[in-house]
């Protein structure tokens, strides 16, 4: 898909990928992009960047995410490319509290899960239409330091490539983007960690990554090409793939670092 005069909506764009992803769009051409996020006045700086709109969204609300969608469908257009870039973490293991748990599902899996509720129908019904969720790369291997973060990415990787597997005959595309380590208020303090091991991108370059992944219509966005060599290990041998992910986890297990 050519994103030239497209309708494109963008959560978690106030930092970050989001961010990048909406100025990129913009210069591909975008009819519109809307800068959705909690945090209003970082979307509306990204949105003063590139003649965008601005939305204060709680993506781990449903009657959030459909109240954007029907705003947006109804004031400015039908949405032609839905961005679910939202994201959070939650450090530890099992011993996670519930409701840190909750809340990571929320808006790690939730939020996809209502985008798609409350579009699909629509772009169905008009022959067509595009969602790029965003992951990580902890969602195809998994998180040294986090159970919250890898099961939820996982989750959230499962459910892209369901939407592609049921909805591809509707004219529904599917993307999923799954980097390692990129500079954000994710990842900082944690340049050093173990999803750096490849090098950690600029937000920029994940966005170009998404820009040529969308134009392609391909299933997966991987701005660190390495992860899927390391895909490929985990299939071919899972014992001898959790093996070295333990000798990671010895060095790394005792703090969080921040994927995608």
């Amino acid at each position: 898909m050519e994103l030239k005069d497209k309708i494109i909506v963008v959560t978690g764009a106030a930092s970050g990928i989001g961010r990048a992803m909406a100025v990129r769009f913009a210069e591909e051409g975008a009819k519109k992009v809307i800068c959705a996020d909690l945090n209003l006045a970082g979307a509306e700086e990204t949105a003063s960047k590139i003649n965008g709109i601005a939305f204060e969204v709680n993506v781990a609300r449903e009657e959030e995410i459909s109240a954007l969608i029907e705003k947006v469908e109804a004031d400015i257009g039908p949405i032609d490319l839905f961005c679910s870039n939202a994201g959070i973490l939650a450090a530890g293991g099992a011993e996670v509290p519930n409701d840190a748990w909750q809340k990571i599902w929320e808006v790690n899996v939730m939020s996809h899960v209502w985008a798609a509720r409350h579009l699909v129908p629509r772009m169905a019904a008009r022959g067509g239409g595009y969602l790029l969720n965003t992951a990580s790369a902890a969602g195809l291997l998994n998180q040294v330091g986090s159970a919250p973060y890898g099961v939820t990415k996982h989750a959230a990787v499962g459910l892209a490539e369901w939407l592609a597997l049921t909805h591809g005959d509707q004219g529904i595309k599917v993307s999923v983007l799954c980097p390692q380590a990129v500079r954000s208020e994710m990842t900082r303090g944690h340049e050093d960690g173990v999803a750096s091991i490849n090098g950690m991108l600029e937000p920029e370059a994940v966005a170009e990554a998404c820009v040529q992944t969308i134009r392609a219509e391909t299933f997966l966005v991987l701005p660190h090409p390495e992860v899927l060599s390391y895909m490929r290990n985990k299939a071919e041998n899972y014992d001898k793939w959790i093996g070295g992910m333990r000798k990671l986890n010895r060095v790394y297990g005792g703090t969080f670092e921040g994927r995608g």
